[in-house]
């Protein structure tokens, strides 16, 4: 294994960038989410990292060896790095067991050697039971746990997966997520993970970088992208979070609807629009003023959702900006009444512009 370095890397068709000076340093071992919409040019990140695309700028090195430059391209058959697609792409003739060793068998390894790693990858991803089947004959989910195993068994210095999970069922989605990270902890093989899906992101990722418009918009650890969004874009894309504006004022503090919140964050500059991001859950709702005073905003329920174990309130400040909140299910509030809000100051979040 080794680490994996991108440095300043872009790729344009025509006038546009899609990959945009991205520099990024991966740790030997530690898996990457690169997590962003369609189009952000996460994708063709991955298949520049893979050597299938050539970069217009810019370097890809793996430990100290360059292999990627306008200048220099290593194909990818010699860049030791297996690749998981999203259509699994296995061999519908062979069996599992024939579909994971296919790798070794072009390297032409003794036979002995091929059957010692078979028996080991199937003991590992639970398909010894599964072995003599074909991959008609499988799920969705153990057909991704073959792929899993044929991309492993080659013992790669990196490991790049591309939306691997997007096929399959909600449910079963959820339980390859920790599969995927069982089997990463097993191996510790540097990974670099396409995703759209920022539940896979939480769930797998040592780094999560947040891709916007061919650039990282934010990078990470999970708690850091979910608690400490940096940009109004990472705020809403990761979980659900309210995005109020206000004005800058002195101190460090902003004013929205006439409150002046005390935020953490990015530094706060006097005079100038600001945003703020305070996640649903985070604020108070109380149908009479707090004791406290500091960042309470009036509001008036705008509608309010009995969920089970919640309720979802949708509540108007005076200048006409609408936030969401979640209460306990017991708190009944109707539509219409008068209702304050805490926002507490280490949950608001001063944005970049």
């Amino acid at each position: 294994m080794a680490s994996v370095e991108l440095k300043g890397l872009t790729k344009r068709y025509g006038s546009a960038a899609v990959v945009d000076r991205i520099s990024l340093h991966i740790e030997h071992g530690d898996l990457v989410c690169l997590l962003g919409p369609s189009g952000c040019g996460k994708t063709t990140t991955l298949r520049l990292i893979a050597g299938f695309v050539e970069p217009s700028e810019g370097e890809i090195y793996v430990g100290d060896r360059l292999i990627s430059s306008p200048a220099l391209t290593v194909p990818p058959e010699r860049r030791n790095m297996s690749m998981i697609f999203q259509s699994y792409a296995l061999w519908p003739h062979m069996t599992v067991a024939e579909n994971i060793v296919y790798g070794l068998k072009l390297r032409k390894l003794a036979r002995d050697v091929i059957a010692k790693k078979l028996d080991a990858i199937l003991t590992t991803t639970q398909l010894a039971p599964l072995a003599q089947r074909y991959p008609g004959e499988l799920s969705g989910g153990q057909q991704q746990r073959v792929a899993l195993a044929r991309a492993l068994i080659v013992e790669p210095e990196t490991l790049l997966l591309d939306e691997p999970l997007s096929n399959l069922d909600a449910n079963l989605r959820e339980e390859m997520r920790f599969e995927v990270r069982r089997l990463h902890d097993a191996y510790r093989y540097t990974t670099v993970y396409v995703t759209h899906d920022q539940s896979e992101a939480m769930t797998t990722a040592d780094l999560i970088c947040v891709m916007n418009g061919g650039k990282i918009e934010q990078a990470g650890s999970p708690e850091e992208i979910y608690n400490r969004p940096r940009s109004e874009f990472v705020a809403r894309f990761i979980g659900s979070s309210n995005v109020l504006k206000g004005k800058g004022l002195d101190g460090g503090r902003v004013d929205f609807a006439g409150v002046a919140l005390r935020c953490t964050g990015e530094a706060v500059v006097s005079g100038a629009t600001t945003a703020v991001s305070v996640r649903p859950h985070d604020i108070a709702l109380s149908a009479k003023p707090p004791q406290q005073t500091e960042n309470v905003v009036p509001a008036i329920v705008v509608r309010q959702v009995f969920l089970g174990d919640s309720r979802d309130y949708m509540v108007e400040a005076k200048d006409g900006t609408q936030l969401r909140t979640l209460t306990a299910a017991e708190e009944n509030i109707p539509q219409g009444s008068n209702v304050w809000l805490h926002l507490p100051p280490e949950r608001c979040r001063a944005l970049l512009g």
